[in-house]
């Protein structure tokens, strides 16, 4: 896959909607109950909007209650990047797609203990579902 951090931000302008590119450029977010992929229940691929790179399966999201999916593993940690982030007066760590700098969202410690423990709190908008083809198992 074709590395996209250095493109400049005339060409997400034209790839991206003015809402996608004001969340996944300027890292902004979504307002929450608001993104469609919140209330998605199919099986499939979470990808980054705007580069296409697989992020999360639909079988690591879950119901958080927070208005955003969420999701407590990547699908291959490799694809995202980690930052702190000390904006808006608050200690956070941002989820960034590793391959063209997108913000995704952010990821915090209150997921489930059965399983990471993490919880990827991803806006909808950041996001490309590709539903699973049908008779994949």
């Amino acid at each position: 896959m074709k590395d996209l951090k250095n493109q400049p931000e005339s060409y997400w302008k034209e790839k991206l909607t003015p809402e996608q590119y004001r969340v996944v450029r300027q890292k902004g977010t979504e307002r929450a109950f608001s993104g469609a992929l919140y209330y998605n229940h199919e099986a499939g691929m979470y990808n980054c909007v705007a580069c296409g790179q697989p992020l999360f399966s639909s079988d690591t999201k879950f119901e958080s209650g927070s208005g955003w999916p969420s999701f407590d593993d990547p699908v291959n940690m490799a694809n995202i990047e980690l930052h702190e982030d000390n904006s808006f007066f608050m200690r956070r760590t941002e989820v960034v797609c590793r391959n063209c700098g997108a913000h995704l969202g952010h990821v915090f410690d209150d997921g489930p203990r059965e399983t990471t423990g993490k919880r990827y709190c991803i806006n909808s908008l950041a996001l490309q579902f590709a539903p699973e083809e049908k008779g994949q198992e």
